[in-house]
């Protein structure tokens, strides 16, 4: 009796709450857009019970080929019921051109409901297989992959983001999909933008029609030089549930899995080169929105008593792809190697944050000193213009510590006072006293035969290691070898400093890497991409091994730094960084 009643209850609930809702008709379609030999399926939906005499529109210009299929479902979630009752056609239109879907109609409680009439864009016919019904065709003309561009014509240097996006119709289900193999950028610096958990589902349009859709992987690329530069395709396998057609006992639609690759199409961007007009003399490849600051820690100071100079550009741009500008010192002030410090972030809006040099300068003798201002230069794109900023003159007060000489002219004669302190003149001594002597006697002593011998055993080891000399000399291969192990461990020594901090040991091998080419091979910063370097050391005949290697570990240092990495994998990577760079030099 109790389960009788509650049934009775659920029932009556569904019902007042069918009720309670303003009605509605709702009319959906699968594709807004076709060719004139392809179907599409129409969806006339109420959300309200006690809907009666449904009127289908007049399909004038289209020709029914399945339908109407009624179907009916209702829900309560967390106190809320939801019905709907629908009713399905499948439709072929009869020529081209833009067509309208006239309105259904439905009444409840004696009042006639109405839906919305749905233009339909129609094309000339596309090839189909004979089975409409077949799944790869199915999943091929309901899921998309696709490759966003925020801009196809940037200047060099200019920051522009690659969005890829899977986009799903309504029609198929998704249920498993992977990378299959990740895009190339050729001609670009480029860095991955992390998704932060896992990509939530959106609702966007694909040639006009309703899709749901997912960002699969983002990337921020700045083109390093002009042309027309291609993003090839990502592509990824996707297991599709597809409908098959048919219905199984209780109406529910049999669906098949399928799995079928998908590619995003290739991208083309044209990058244009910076304008000449106004380029300032300084300018070093700069692109973006900057700030640019030089500071003091101390101006006033004891001799051998340090002071930092700190370089900073801070801002929005392609702050990873410039080197700041270096402060000159008078030679009285003993200038160290700066520090790179750097606190940059990667979005889909672009690079921002701050890098910067750390001077330590350390004064040698007391004075005061000036240390020149610094000009800094950089394109705005969103003003296509040039900026410079110009610091002011800094000056380093010494207060205690050797002065230095004056200088003296050596042809002149300087007259001084003599002046006579302590002993500086005593009188001459008259009478001597003698005392024994030790009569030692040296001939025939040991250390007259050690001395004797002496050059006896000299010669030899003298002949031993002069052979050993040319042969070290001779030695081509081994002399190449050691001069490049002191030149790798020259370059990757910051690097060996971070060892065990992941970002800065990844970001000091990376910067090491590009200095030794810059170093060895005269590159500009701007021309430091793969395949320039690729380039490079293919036309100095460098071994293909070589250069694979060598980018290989440019790739892993750029990735690594956002992968879960140990200390162990850091060291191996180094000596890896270690041997590419003295098989290089060996080459080179």
């Amino acid at each position: 009796m109790i389960l009788k009643f509650r049934i009775l209850f659920l029932i009556t609930l569904f019902t007042l709450a069918g009720y309670a809702q303003e009605a509605s008709l709702v009319a959906k379609v699968s594709k807004n857009k076709l060719g004139v030999n392809q179907r599409l399926r129409i969806e006339f939906s109420i959300n309200k019970q006690g809907g009666d005499d449904f009127s289908p529109p007049n399909f004038t210009n289209f020709k029914v080929v399945g339908g109407p299929s009624q179907s009916v479902s209702q829900s309560w979630i967390n106190g809320k019921v939801s019905f709907s009752q629908a009713y399905t056609y499948i439709i072929q239109p009869k020529k081209k051109g833009e067509l309208t879907i006239g309105a259904a109609s439905i009444k409840i409680g004696g009042k006639s409901i109405k839906s919305k009439p749905i233009k339909i864009i129609v094309l000339d016919a596309v090839e189909i297989p004979k089975n409409p019904n077949d799944p790869n065709y199915v999943a091929q003309q309901n899921i998309h992959l696709v490759a966003e561009v925020s801009k196809s014509k940037p200047y060099v240097g200019e920051g522009i983001y690659v969005e890829y996006r899977l986009y799903v119709s309504g029609n198929v289900n998704v249920y498993d999909y992977g990378v299959s193999e990740a895009p190339k950028y050729n001609g670009f610096w480029h860095q991955d933008i992390k998704i932060n958990g896992q990509s939530p589902v959106k609702m966007g349009k694909y040639n006009g029609e309703d899709y749901k859709y997912v960002v699969m992987q983002k990337a921020l690329l700045v083109p390093t030089k002009t042309g027309k530069l291609t993003i090839d395709p990502m592509k990824m396998e996707v297991v599709i549930g597809v409908p098959t057609g048919r219905s199984d006992f209780f109406g529910n639609v049999i669906t098949r899995n399928v799995k079928k690759e998908f590619a995003s199409a290739k991208k083309i961007i044209s990058p244009r080169s910076l304008p000449l007009e106004g380029k300032p003399a300084n300018f070093n490849g700069a692109v973006g929105d900057f700030k640019f600051d030089v500071s003091l820690s101390k101006e006033v100071l004891k001799a051998n008593e340090s002071s930092q100079i700190k370089v900073a550009v801070s801002g929005k741009g392609n702050l990873k792809l410039f080197e700041l500008p270096e402060v000159t010192t008078p030679v009285e002030l003993e200038k160290y190697q700066p520090e790179r410090k750097e606190s940059v972030r990667v979005r889909a809006s672009g690079i921002s944050g701050s890098v910067s040099d750390l001077y330590t300068v350390v004064p040698q003798y007391k004075g005061k000193y000036k240390i020149p201002n610094v000009s800094f230069s950089y394109f705005n794109p969103s003003e296509k213009k040039y900026h410079t900023i110009t610091t002011d003159d800094f000056y380093v007060d010494v207060l205690e510590g050797k002065e230095l000489k004056p200088i003296v002219d050596n042809n002149s004669i300087l007259k001084q006072t003599v002046i006579s302190t302590g002993k500086n003149f005593r009188y001459i001594q008259t009478q001597s006293s003698f005392k024994a002597i030790n009569t030692y006697d040296f001939f025939k002593s040991n250390l007259f035969y050690t001395l004797l011998l002496l050059p006896l055993i000299a010669i030899p080891i003298g002949v031993f290691v002069a052979k050993k000399n040319q042969e070290r000399n001779n030695d081509i291969v081994g002399n190449k070898l050691r001069k490049a192990n002191k030149l790798a461990k020259k370059y990757l020594s910051e690097a060996q400093k971070q060892l065990g901090e992941k970002e800065a040991f990844y970001e000091a091998l990376e910067r090491a890497l590009h200095n030794y080419l810059k170093a060895k091979l005269g590159i500009e910063t701007a021309d430091i991409s793969k395949e320039k370097i690729t380039e490079i050391l293919e036309n100095k005949k460098v071994e293909t091994t070589t250069i694979h290697q060598f980018i290989e570990v440019l790739k892993h240092s750029d990735m690594a730094r956002y992968s879960l990495i140990t200390t162990t994998e850091m060291e191996a990577e180094f000596e890896r960084a270690k041997q590419v760079i003295v098989q290089l030099d060996k080459q080179l």
